[in-house]
Order: C-alpha cells, then sequence, then structure tokens
C-alpha cells in the first residue's frame, strides 16, 4: 500500500465559499511522477436516520421534503447537515435532528465514510435513532423549509433511487441502514397490532 501513496508538496486555495474550498494540491507519487489535483475541503457530514414502530405496527423512518437549489428539485431525504468546527458527529446530528424536526432519540452510530475520496477531504457519518420524542418544533435556518413525514421503510427501500429519493448520499445511509438490520430484523417487521 505505501507505494500507492502520493507525498502533498503544496497545498493552496483556489476558491472558498460558506459551505467548501476548492484547493490546487501538488503531490509527488513514489516513482517521481509529479502532478495538480483538485480537493474540495467540507466540514464533516452527517445523517440522522430516525426510526419509529407507528400504531398500526408498521416501521417507518422519519423523513424530510425540502426544496434543493443544487438539482432544482424536491427531494425526499432523512434529517442531514453539517458538522459545525470543533463539534463531534453525533453532536451534530442531535443538533440537526432537533433543529429540522424537534425530534430526540437513542443514537446508534452505523459508520463513517468518505463521500468521494477522488476529490473530497471530509467524511459522511450515519447514525440510527430510536426511541424517538417529540419535544419541539423546528428551529430552521432562514432559507430552509422542510416538511416532515413518516415514511414506511418498505417503501423507502423500494424506492431509494429514483424520483424524489434521488440523493445518493441517502442511498448511503440506506445501505448502512439494511446492513445494521441483518443483525437487528426487529426494524424491518411489521407488528401486529
Amino acid at each position: 500500500m505505501s507505494d500507492l501513496m502520493w507525498r502533498t508538496d503544496s497545498r493552496k486555495e483556489a476558491f472558498s465559499c460558506r459551505i467548501f474550498s476548492v484547493n490546487e494540491v501538488e503531490r509527488t507519487a513514489h516513482d517521481g511522477r509529479h502532478g495538480t489535483f483538485v480537493e474540495i475541503e467540507s466540514p464533516d457530514w452527517i445523517v440522522a436516520i430516525p426510526w419509529l414502530r407507528r400504531e398500526d405496527g408498521v416501521p417507518c423512518f422519519v423523513m424530510e421534503e425540502q426544496y434543493r437549489h443544487g438539482s432544482d428539485s424536491v427531494t425526499r431525504e432523512f434529517p442531514a447537515g453539517l458538522v459545525e468546527k470543533g463539534e463531534e458527529a453525533i453532536a451534530a446530528a442531535e443538533r440537526e435532528l432537533m433543529e429540522e424536526t424537534g425530534i430526540r432519540g437513542e443514537f446508534i452510530e452505523l459508520g463513517r465514510v468518505c463521500p468521494n475520496s477522488a476529490f473530497m477531504s471530509n467524511h459522511q457519518s450515519f447514525f440510527l435513532v430510536r426511541s424517538l420524542e417529540k419535544v419541539s418544533g423546528q428551529s430552521l435556518d432562514e432559507n430552509e423549509e422542510i416538511v416532515v413525514i413518516e415514511v414506511p421503510v418498505e417503501e423507502v427501500i423500494r424506492d431509494m433511487g429514483r424520483g424524489l429519493y434521488d440523493n445518493g448520499i441517502m442511498m448511503m445511509a440506506l445501505g448502512f441502514f439494511l446492513r445494521y438490520s441483518e443483525e437487528h430484523p426487529e426494524l424491518m417487521l411489521r407488528k401486529p397490532i
């Protein structure tokens, strides 16, 4: 593996905005090859996957519908957001869930990945949230408008990657949930009322 590593010779910021910066990074390979590469530097991200069982026994996720400027569309997603400077990922997940839904619960870390290691330097953490408790209303940012809904788990699995569910990070979140549910099949089962 050490033969695959490149040495970082320099890093220069080319552009910066509120949520990320673009860097030009000069690197040298073990065999002397040299190149300049683009790196997007962003805060780490989190996704909270709130799970509940409705009164009729159907397992559901608490999800959000909102307009997304990047895709110029309305999407359906799990609550998510940025990790603030000096904040732990779990604290960011608890904060984002509370701000966006007014819900708190028991957080279980499912995993952490780099969203796109080809040119991004940040990481994404995923948390399952159980034992949900509604404790307040939303506390949204000035330009946020979020509708909170309950969606059956089976519907999310069926539709993920299509239509309202076209956010790739949500696909990753569902993948972590499905892996966890293999050891916790009760998360998928409808219970009789």
